[in-house]
This record gives structure tokens, C-alpha cells and sequence, in this order.
């Protein structure tokens, strides 16, 4: 199992994402790093690729992937493992549209992933007195699922190398 990170789950906001370019191993690389103490969170360089041919994602320019796809990629990877791919398309938009514009949607969406897993985490309920519209209680809900998956991910990795 891995081991917890130092600190608290922090994602990258948006203008912390590279301002170059990345090819696709390194975007790989780069958001399995960010989005490893989520446990079963990962991207392949095919999913990468199959997220564009299905126009989840815009292509790369010059082979090389941008602060939008990047930010993207990081709403897709937690979705995946929460939604059918039907409802990741819709997920995608009403998420890139939530706030405004892209940086701040980007933003709201990592603000709630960090505080649904930090409360999952102490086993705490999270508890937000705001109001929201429709859409954005369905990020709130599936940030609260994606960190629960996460707890449950981690119970059983534990349980497997214990051997019971």
C-alpha cells in the first residue's frame, strides 16, 4: 500500500499547473504524482489518448498537452472510477462551466475534492451550510464519493497485505 502523504491532499490549482507543455508520458507522469494518495486514481497514456478521440478532452498541440486538458484530465481521473463514460462527458461540461471560467472551475472542483477527502479521512461528515445550484451539488457529491472510494480502496489494499 502506499504510504500517506506529508500533509494534507492538495491538488494543483490551476495557475500552479505547468505553463509548458507536456508530452504524454509526462502528463502521465505528472498527474499519477498529483493524484496518487487518492489510491486507485491513475491515467494511462491510452486513456489519455482514448479521452481525446472521444472529445473528452481537446487534442494536444504539437503532441504537447496544456494547463486546460491538464486540468481536465484531473476532473476525468477522479470521475472515472465514480461515473460511466456517458455521464463523464456531461460531468466534464457542467464542470468546466460551474464557476465562470476554466481556472476557477478548476479551482472550486479541487477546493471540494480536498475537503471531502480531509473529512472522509477523520471520518468526519462534511458539512457546507451554502446553496448550490443543481450542478454544482452534483461536484460536491461526486468529490464526497471519490474520497469514500478512496477510504474503501485504501481498507482493502491494507487487508490484502496483511493476507486475510
Amino acid at each position: 500500500m502506499k504510504q500517506a502523504c506529508e500533509g494534507p491532499f492538495r491538488l494543483p490549482r490551476y495557475a500552479e499547473l505547468p505553463t509548458m507543455g507536456l508530452y504524454l508520458e509526462q502528463v502521465t507522469a505528472y498527474l499519477n504524482t498529483q493524484l496518487a494518495p487518492l489510491e486507485d486514481v491513475r491515467l494511462t497514456s491510452a486513456m489519455v489518448s482514448n479521452y481525446v478521440k472521444h472529445h473528452l478532452i481537446t487534442g494536444p498541440v504539437k503532441k504537447l498537452y496544456g494547463r486546460d486538458q491538464l486540468a481536465d484530465l484531473i476532473f476525468i481521473a477522479v470521475a472515472k472510477n465514480i461515473l460511466p463514460l456517458g455521464d463523464i462527458r456531461v460531468a466534464v461540461r457542467v464542470q468546466q462551466n460551474s464557476r465562470g471560467d476554466r481556472a476557477s472551475a478548476h479551482d472550486g472542483f479541487c477546493e471540494e475534492l480536498e475537503a471531502a477527502v480531509e473529512a472522509a479521512g477523520n471520518d468526519q461528515p462534511l458539512f457546507v451550510p451554502v446553496t448550490r445550484t443543481p450542478a454544482q451539488q452534483m461536484l460536491h457529491d461526486l468529490a464526497l464519493a471519490a474520497a469514500y472510494k478512496a477510504n474503501v480502496d485504501r481498507f482493502f489494499a491494507v487487508t490484502r497485505e496483511a493476507g486475510d
